[in-house]
């Protein structure tokens, strides 16, 4: 395993132009076109790569069924490094998906030792955030999904000791457990197909989640009863471990097709109702009929003092609660793009995309992207100081989160409701 692709990791540098290059991610940029109204996580780079993201901007253009997924470790409070994806699953459900979100806690127990107590505590804090930004859909603990269990039992049973070596870089000394929170991990991503049927469903993550997407894509894969494919002039439906009647239904379902030891090949019809009937039929059989599940990639939100903002470094971030106080001295104390001193700020100007301070109001603080730009401009010109900067940006965060404070109080009891 690469050290910079770990996802329990909390302080890493990642190469995404090797990484992309390396595991096959797509930029995001040439799909954003086909967005209508695309939000600012989009418009502006955080969001800067995707996996097979087409498929569910077909399905809000076209208004059909697709799920969205994502799952919170409850290690620490929530802060401003959750609020990111909080807002992409917000804004997929308001597109039309269909909303489901874990609390990751046995994950939590098993990587880092958290208490359940502490687990539930934390858990109930995410998702009162995730309701104050109007968040509606499906939520639940790991721990008492009993269907996901099963589940997460199911897809280990295609998964091997080699494959998280290699894509985690196991060892002798991984708990066993860590290991199946792995396993769950799988599940959490898959059980939106499972709980309201088969649909594309997109997964947004940080970048350094990148591994659990490619072992539940291929995890996906290995579930499915058959492969549907394309060949020359005509659609092969290729049996991996279906029932012999699953096979003989799909040959009965398209009338002069041709069956085979394993495979059925169909002449004039297309890709797409292949697919979709074959999927029925699996479904009809006792499989799982999954699509592989697709993902959007954001980067990382810098921490106050550099590296990734983490909950398990509470100088590197801001807390939903923290007190105007403590904010203020965070944000005043914060590492940023400056230069070493001011006669060198004004004539070199700053460097806005080092700044932890300006990642603030490019990720969440300033909703104008025309405020924005001019931000970096007199960044980048040695006409706005850091000092200057720091107090406008402060008094933002105030505002923000002395209004987000209210919405969570106002959302708090859907926790209980859920």
């Amino acid at each position: 395993m690469q050290s910079e692709i770990n996802p329990w990791s909390a302080n890493q540098s990642i190469d995404t132009d090797k990484l992309f290059t390396e595991f096959g991610i797509e930029p995001i940029e040439p799909v954003i076109p086909e967005i209508h109204n695309p939000p600012a996580f989009l418009r502006r780079g955080i969001v800067i790569g995707h996996r097979d993201y087409r498929p569910i901007v077909d399905a809000m253009n076209n208004n059909t069924p697709f799920h969205v997924l994502t799952g919170f470790m409850p290690s620490g409070h929530p802060h401003l490094g959750h609020l990111m994806v909080m807002k992409e699953v917000a804004w997929h459900v308001q597109q039309g998906g269909n909303g489901y979100v874990a609390v990751a806690d046995r994950e939590a127990h098993a990587v880092r030792n958290i208490s359940w107590d502490k687990c539930n505590e934390y858990g109930r804090e995410y998702l009162t955030c995730l309701y104050a930004l109007g968040y509606e859909g499906e939520t639940y603990y790991q721990s008492t999904n009993n269907r996901l269990k099963d589940l997460a039992f199911e897809a280990a049973i295609k998964m091997n000791f080699s494959d998280l070596q290699a894509i985690y870089g196991f060892g002798q000394e991984t708990a066993l457990a860590h290991a199946m929170s792995v396993a769950t991990q799988v599940a959490d991503i898959l059980f939106p197909q499972e709980d309201a049927g088969p649909a594309p469903t997109i997964v947004p993550v940080g970048i350094d989640q990148d591994p659990h997407i490619r072992l539940t894509r291929d995890i996906a894969h290995k579930l499915r009863f058959f492969t549907v494919e394309m060949r020359d002039g005509y659609v092969s439906v290729r049996s991996k471990n279906a029932p012999e009647e699953a096979l003989a239904a799909v040959h009965t379902a398209f009338p002069g097709s041709k069956k085979y030891e394993g495979h059925v090949d169909i002449k004039g019809a297309g890709l797409a109702d292949v697919d979709a009937k074959v999927r029925s039929i699996e479904i009809e059989y006792g499989g799982f009929g999954f699509y592989s599940p697709s993902a959007t990639y954001h980067y990382f939100m810098q921490g106050l003092q550099g590296g990734k903002m983490s909950s398990s470094v509470p100088e590197s971030f801001i807390g939903f609660c923290d007190t105007d106080k403590a904010v203020k001295k965070k944000i005043m104390g914060a590492v940023t793009g400056g230069r070493m001193t001011l006669e060198e700020q004004k004539k070199l100007g700053g460097e806005p995309e080092k700044c932890s301070v300006y990642l603030l109001n490019l990720f969440h603080m300033v909703d104008d992207d025309d405020e924005l730009t001019e931000i970096c401009r007199a960044c980048k010109a040695g006409e706005l100081m850091c000092g200057t900067c720091k107090k406008a940006t402060y008094e933002r965060v105030k505002e923000f989160l002395a209004d987000f404070k209210e919405r969570m109080d106002e959302a708090e009891h859907k926790v209980d409701e859920r």
